[in-house]
């Protein structure tokens, strides 16, 4: 049975007494593999997110990363994790270079200067280093983003939305990157995408949220043939609009 990277147990947020933005949710991710959390917008994948890297404080319930509980020891687990979202600005007066200067030396990454020009070359970023980042493009500011996601070596990495704004090329090279990350270093990756074909691609178990809570759960493939469908978009258009069977998440 493979370890348990994340563990969460009951986790629940409410913003107000009657809503519950994720509502007494339970899943673990194992050690090496990719998980996507799948769901329209307002299921609760960013709120679980930004629980799981202590953004926000749960309700209820409990989390644990590396065996570490994350509400009383957060500070132990976080320089082995990183995070990266198209969503969240780095300060835009900053170069890139020194965007990731900053992030290298926050992780206490040794040999950073060396650890940015390489992620620089692998992401194709070299002419962009001396660039406000406020100036880029969406699609090199999501460049960016991974860059500084990959610049402390996670052995964790959270990835919200990892290629919107790229291109179909670049996008695919990215997916092919991140796989070969996760091969090499044995890395966890925990992801939130849009893109049904990218998480065939890359994910070995996925977690279907609506409303809060996890209503389904599996492997791409497994969840196709329980819902009978050709494609894992298929099966999220049939939980989104509430027209198929929910299965119990146990």
């Amino acid at each position: 049975m493979l370890q348990a990277v994340v563990k969460v147990e009951r986790l629940t947020k409410r913003f107000k007494p009657e809503i519950a933005a994720v509502d007494s949710v339970d899943f673990e991710v194992g050690r090496g593999r990719t998980t996507a959390i799948l769901g329209g917008n307002g299921a609760g994948k960013t709120t679980t997110l930004s629980m799981l890297l202590g953004l926000l404080v749960p309700s209820s319930g409990s989390i644990s990363i590396f065996g570490e509980d994350m509400l009383r020891h957060r500070h132990r687990v976080l320089p082995r994790l990183n995070f990266s979202s198209p969503y969240v600005d780095l300060p835009n007066r900053l170069t890139v270079g020194e965007n990731l200067m900053v992030f290298a030396l926050l992780y206490g990454v040794r040999n950073a200067r060396a650890r940015i020009e390489r992620l620089a070359r692998d992401l194709d970023l070299v002419r962009f280093l001396d660039h406000r980042t406020g100036r880029l493009s969406s699609g090199q500011k999501t460049r960016v983003a991974l860059a500084k996601a990959l610049v402390n070596q996670p052995e964790l990495l959270m990835l919200d939305e990892p290629t919107a704004s790229l291109d179909p090329d670049t996008g695919d090279w990215v997916r092919g990157y991140l796989d070969r990350y996760r091969r090499e270093t044995g890395a966890t990756i925990l992801l939130a995408s849009h893109n049904m074909a990218e998480v065939e691609r890359l994910c070995e178990d996925v977690l279907m949220m609506k409303a809060g809570r996890i209503v389904d759960r599996g492997s791409p493939p497994r969840l196709i043939a329980r819902y009978g469908r050709r494609t894992l978009e298929e099966v999220f258009l049939d939980i989104a609009r509430g027209g198929a069977r929910v299965a119990a998440a146990t």
